[in-house]
């Protein structure tokens, strides 16, 4: 018998033992005067004295159904935000457009660990041809990572998803922040029209995408990055690439 059993069956004794019927006409109703409340407290007070570990017992069977609340919180907010997710119309697409695995990705420029998960989401595209690879601008960490979404979104719409592919590359494998001063510098060390970006950085589609993948995440309780979505279970914070190849594994082989 666990510990958190033990104390649930002692309780019950104690209540038992403690509390006296309130009527013959309901004997299963059970009352604490003054006196017996506080002998009861006594007695549950003494019991977690002689066994502390069970504090600990009891915080981890909490913690268990807090996790087990959050999945399936998050499970619900994939699913019912679907079509936005995976098929907004407007989001970078890479990787294998036909693959049967997608990975979602939001994405703010200035976040050290979206930096440090680019070269390995990069890994797992080059070495599983089946990954479709969805990329949602996500600028929460001040006016650079305002800056650099709308340079990249705004290459998109203005010069095609390949470019944008180049400057994502680019920002990530840039040291330090992107910023107004060097902007045109990056740009122009890809092969990308500075001018061109700039015209279209203001532009009210690039507003949009940005307010909508915002209004996204906030549907879906996202408020740091990365934060990805795995086919159908959202995953918050960076994940090394061996964590990812076997959660990608494990949801294959469940459909099989």
């Amino acid at each position: 018998m666990s510990i958190a059993s033990k104390l649930s069956a002692t309780l019950v004794g104690i209540h038992l033992a403690l509390a006296a019927p309130v009527s013959a006409e309901a004997p299963s109703e059970l009352i604490f005067d003054d006196a017996t409340r506080e002998a009861l407290h006594g007695e549950i007070r003494s019991y977690l004295l002689e066994n502390p570990e069970i504090l600990m017992e009891l915080y981890a069977l909490l913690e268990e159904r807090q996790q087990a609340a959050s999945d399936l919180a998050d499970e619900i907010a994939v699913s019912e935000n679907a079509t936005e997710i995976f098929e907004d119309g407007y989001s970078f697409l890479g990787g294998n457009p036909e693959g049967d695995f997608t990975i979602v990705e939001f994405v703010d420029y200035q976040c050290g660990f979206c930096r440090r998960a680019h070269p390995e989401i990069a890994e797992l595209i080059s070495t599983d041809g089946e990954i479709r690879w969805i990329i949602k601008e996500f600028p929460i960490l001040g006016p650079n990572s305002e800056l650099a979404a709308r340079a990249a979104i705004s290459t998109q719409i203005n010069l095609g998803e390949e470019a944008y592919l180049r400057l994502h590359n680019a920002i990530m494998e840039t040291n330090g922040p992107l910023t107004d001063r060097n902007l045109n510098a990056v740009l122009l060390a890809n092969d990308l029209d500075p001018s061109v970006v700039r015209d279209g950085m203001d532009a009210q589609e690039v507003t949009d995408r940005i307010a909508a993948n915002r209004a996204l995440a906030e549907r879906m309780s996202i408020s740091g990055t990365p934060t990805f979505v795995f086919q159908d279970e959202m995953v918050r914070g960076y994940m090394p690439l061996e964590q990812m190849q076997a959660m990608i594994a494990d949801k294959r082989r469940a459909i099989q």
